[in-house]
């Protein structure tokens, strides 16, 4: 996945209050330290809701190495939570959203495991004199594009997945990350408390894209004239032939992840058409 497709995307999903809000938390994220006993949390939750897949896909298989050239071991990370950042030094919201990744790391040590994974192109050098600047306290490697492709694709950094203590993916939000809501999302899933309101949701790709093979309706299409036969046809194809904007989604994922995008309604549409003509 390139650079140049990172760069346009990464700031799609930020918004200017999110922004001040992750700012004002930042700030309140850097003057804390580690609890002990029953780990307090670092934020309220109320009012907050966390939103979980209720059909987690499970971690893909990763060899990684570290910035030291060492092998991050997954047994690591066994029954824990693990959060899983892609991110680039050049992607400003990954590194403003940093901070907070490090104290999430820190309060919740016996419970977490942040994953850093730098799609960063350049050399590891770099990578590391600004991972030491920036007093990470989590394991971080460089990723090649076959990792990102085994998340269903990175289009755009940051972007982070949540995993639950078994290895499976509940979560991804693409764009800086909510401080309060990751956090509530990790007290959640490592069953301590928590005051936030948590729902686990019927998921069609709208948490996880590779569950956009469970979608009934596609944005941007009516598909209420075709008989039972027809439908089935209909998504079965759009789950199987891949749009051609670039993104390496099929049809229905990228309908699902960006229904604003100009090359996968007309391709839909004409998938459609054919189902509708068919005998």
């Amino acid at each position: 996945m390139g650079r140049t497709i990172a760069i346009v995307v990464a700031f799609v999903a930020i918004t200017a209050a999110a922004g001040i809000l992750l700012t004002k938390r930042l700030a309140y994220f850097g003057e804390t330290s580690s609890a002990s006993g029953d780990v307090q949390p670092i934020t309220s939750g109320r009012g907050v809701t966390i939103k979980l897949s209720d059909k987690p896909t499970p971690l893909p298989a990763l060899d990684l190495v570290d910035l030291d050239g060492r092998a991050i071991a997954p047994e690591s990370w066994r029954g824990k939570v693990v959060v899983v950042n892609f991110w680039a030094t050049w992607c400003g919201p990954c590194r403003e959203e940093i901070p907070a990744l490090v104290a999430l790391q820190d309060r919740y040590r016996d419970h977490l495991v942040v994953l850093g994974l730098s799609i960063d192109e350049g050399p590891a050098a770099a990578v590391k004199a600004y991972v030491d600047r920036a007093g990470v306290n989590y394991p971080m490697a460089i990723v090649s594009d076959a990792i990102q492709n085994a998340f269903g694709g990175i289009p755009a950094v940051p972007s982070t997945f949540i995993v639950n203590r078994t290895g499976g993916i509940v979560q991804r939000h693409v764009g800086l990350i909510n401080p309060i809501v990751t956090e509530h999302e990790i007290r959640s899933l490592a069953a301590l408390p928590t005051d936030a309101t948590v729902e686990v949701v019927q998921d069609t790709g709208q948490v996880l894209l590779e569950n956009a093979a469970y979608a009934t309706e596609i944005p941007g299409l009516d598909l209420s004239a075709l008989s039972p036969g027809k439908k089935e046809a209909l998504l079965k194809r759009l789950n199987t032939e891949h749009c051609t904007c670039g993104c390496g989604l099929t049809v229905a994922q990228c309908r699902i992840n960006d229904p604003s995008c100009e090359v996968s309604l007309p391709l839909a549409k004409a998938i459609l058409k054919e189902i509708q003509a068919a005998r």
